[in-house]
């Protein structure tokens, strides 16, 4: 009897991304995920790219992929006319549904999660003890609910199932405490316990546990499905916590200390680029170093509050150089160049994912999306 394979459905792959980098975690104006395609076509190969570009694309057809990962969403704001024939866009959506091709974007929910860009970028430069620059806030909620004791653990389970009760490198995080729940049932309700139309006292055990605020809706789902009561009882409140799992930039440490005179050529060394714009700070060594890849210039307050002695990210604006003279060594890498290193934690990413035996490969875009060109006189 021969053996059935199974190929890989794209949406599979795709699920296991979401939930390394969550869409909820983007910036709410953000367009990421699924841009064009299906998720229930089987997997050939992946391309990867900072931009889909018509020559992107071609390469990505060349390679025999119908899976193309992008960071920047080609489709950021609503379209309201799609033209195939003068419109770059428009011209990029009807070759890819030709192909079969499914497009998706991890964007901002890549650059907020840890390990994400800016951490990959902080690695270029063998930064130790990293961390977020500027933690999220208001991104969790403490979810309470009010349960018989000999129920507590298996609702526990599923709440911990549907994403609750993880803080940094631990899971299954949460209170009890004991007390005692009273209610008196209609003559319609069906009480799980005493009789409708009596008072009832239940000995209960308050449970509680913090999630992210886009696990809410599936956490409380996941309660009325293991809770006995007909009508749970529950309370979700707003948290002003620091995230340990989700910000913006990094701020780390060299191994060594360097000139600061010789910083800006060390950065461009380790990035690889033409050139770059900066101004300088106020320390003669740069030890501690802030990063954000892509455009960070509003997390500059941030960076001198932490006392780098730099910080490097891209579009910066004159004035916004001005704000840093003196203060702190402000480097504008360039927005391309501080992010194209993304592509490398979702190629081992998705490599760590994919079984062995199937025959898929991840491809990364050989040359260049970047707009940007420099000049040398």
């Amino acid at each position: 009897m021969g053996c059935i394979f199974f190929s890989m459905k794209i949406g599979v792959l795709l699920k296991y991304l979401e939930r390394w980098s969550p869409p909820g975690a983007a910036w709410e104006k953000d367009n990421v995920g699924l841009q064009t395609g299906s998720t229930e076509e089987d997997l050939k190969n992946v391309f990867l790219c900072l931009d889909l570009t018509k020559e992107a694309l071609e390469e990505a057809l060349n390679k025999n992929c119908n899976l193309i990962i992008t960071h920047h969403p080609l489709i950021f704001s609503p379209l309201k006319k799609i033209i195939t024939n003068d419109q770059a866009t428009g011209s990029l959506i009807r070759e890819m549904i030709k192909n079969d091709i499914t497009l998706f974007s991890a964007h901002t929910n890549l650059d907020y999660i840890r390990g994400g860009v800016s951490f990959i970028l902080g690695e270029k430069f063998g930064l130790s003890n990293m961390d977020f620059l500027k933690p999220e806030t208001n991104r969790m909620k403490k979810i309470v609910v009010f349960v018989p004791i000999d129920h507590a653990d298996k609702v526990a389970e599923a709440m911990f199932m549907a994403g609750a009760g993880n803080i940094g490198e631990y899971s299954e995080c949460s209170f009890r405490l004991n007390g005692t729940g009273t209610f008196r049932g209609s003559e319609k309700s069906n009480p799980a316990v005493g009789e409708k139309g009596h008072s009832e006292k239940v000995d209960e055990i308050r449970l509680e546990a913090i999630a992210n605020r886009w696990d809410t809706g599936k956490i409380i789902s996941s309660i009325y499905e293991s809770h006995p009561y007909e009508e749970p009882a529950f309370d979700i409140y707003p948290l002003e916590n620091e995230s340990p799992d989700f910000g913006a930039g990094v701020i780390g440490e060299l191994d060594e200390a360097v000139p600061a005179e010789k910083f800006p050529q060390y950065v461009a060394e380790k990035l690889n680029i033409a050139g770059l714009r900066y101004t300088n700070g106020k320390a003669a060594e740069i030890k501690k170093v802030a990063l954000c890849g892509g455009s960070g210039s509003e997390y500059l307050p941030d960076a001198i509050r932490k006392q780098a002695d730099a910080y490097i990210t891209g579009d910066i604006k004159y004035h916004t150089f001005q704000a840093a003279e003196n203060r702190i060594l402000f480097i504008d890498a360039g927005h391309y160049e501080t992010e194209i290193f993304s592509l490398e934690i979702i190629e081992k990413k998705i490599k760590g994912f994919i079984p062995e035996n199937e025959n898929i490969e991840v491809v990364r875009i050989s040359g260049s999306t970047n707009p940007v060109r420099f000049y040398n006189k």
